[in-house]
């Protein structure tokens, strides 16, 4: 037996077989889960479509997560198929692309509304609508990067956009644990993917993390999948309200000894 048998639930935020939600959804469905995907609009579709079915989705939706309507949807069609589900993945975020460059204080308000709005209140969307149709023991989980915690240069407003995405998963925790359903976060290393390019010096940002992570190397997307999926399972049932680093031990160093060997020359 399979440590997903028998598990169903659903990922947002799958676009192609480079990315984070994908490696997660791979991990999950080799485990024997049954994954419902969504994506955001026709152009999308033709991305998400052939990966869904090669893992045999039941269901395969559209869902603007800004739009109550369509978010409510996805969970009544998992509902008439599925009855109860077991988890929720959150792998959303966008900003726009001028604010992923130069410095965060030239924000403009409506860049800052797109950006939490997508990245962050979205998983709060996703949760209320989840928990009527989530089966105890559940688990909603969704992704971040060490940009909310500490700063991280051209990443700004997304950066902030994270923070509130940790932030709202503890409370978020504490409103859904009555109910058995746990919410984690997965801080996710520099991990070269189509989204990821869209950030301003990220090819500097991967060299770097190697330098920096004590394991010497740049996160993959089997690491990042494999958290994923303990997360996801009854493996770590009594964990919520965390932010799990997934980065080869960037996060928690300060500065590497090749970096204060540059620094001083």
């Amino acid at each position: 037996m399979k440590l997903m048998d028998g598990k169903k639930g659903v990922i947002f935020g799958v676009s192609n077989t480079h990315g984070i939600a994908y490696g997660i959804a791979k991990e999950l469905f080799e485990a024997g889960a049954d994954i419902a995907f969504t994506y955001a609009g026709e152009a999308m579709e033709k991305r998400v479509r052939p990966i869904a079915e090669s893992m045999n989705a039941k269901v395969i939706m559209p869902c603007d997560v800004t739009k109550e309507n369509e978010v409510q949807a996805v969970f009544k069609e998992l509902e008439k198929v599925y009855g109860k589900i077991d988890f929720v993945v959150h792998a959303v975020a966008f900003a726009n692309r001028e604010d992923l460059t130069g410095e965060f204080i030239n924000t403009s308000r409506e860049g800052w509304d797109l950006a939490l709005g997508i990245s962050s209140y979205s998983l709060v969307s996703l949760a209320r609508n989840a928990k009527p149709v989530m089966n105890e023991g559940g688990s909603i989980l969704a992704m971040t990067y060490l940009g909310g915690e500490k700063v991280v240069p051209n990443y700004n407003v997304m950066g902030v956009a994270k923070a509130a995405l940790e932030s709202s998963a503890r409370y978020l925790a504490e409103n859904l644990g009555k109910f058995g359903i746990r919410v984690n976060c997965i801080s996710a290393g520099a991990v070269k993917t189509l989204a990821a390019s869209g950030i301003s010096g990220f090819g500097k940002m991967l060299k770097a993390a190697v330098v920096k992570a004590p394991l010497k190397r740049n996160v993959s997307l089997e690491d990042v999948g494999k958290t994923g999926l303990y997360l996801l399972s009854d493996l770590s049932s009594g964990v919520t309200g965390e932010i799990i680093h997934v980065d080869c031990g960037c996060h928690c160093i300060y500065t590497s000894a090749e970096e204060m060997e540059l620094l001083t020359k």
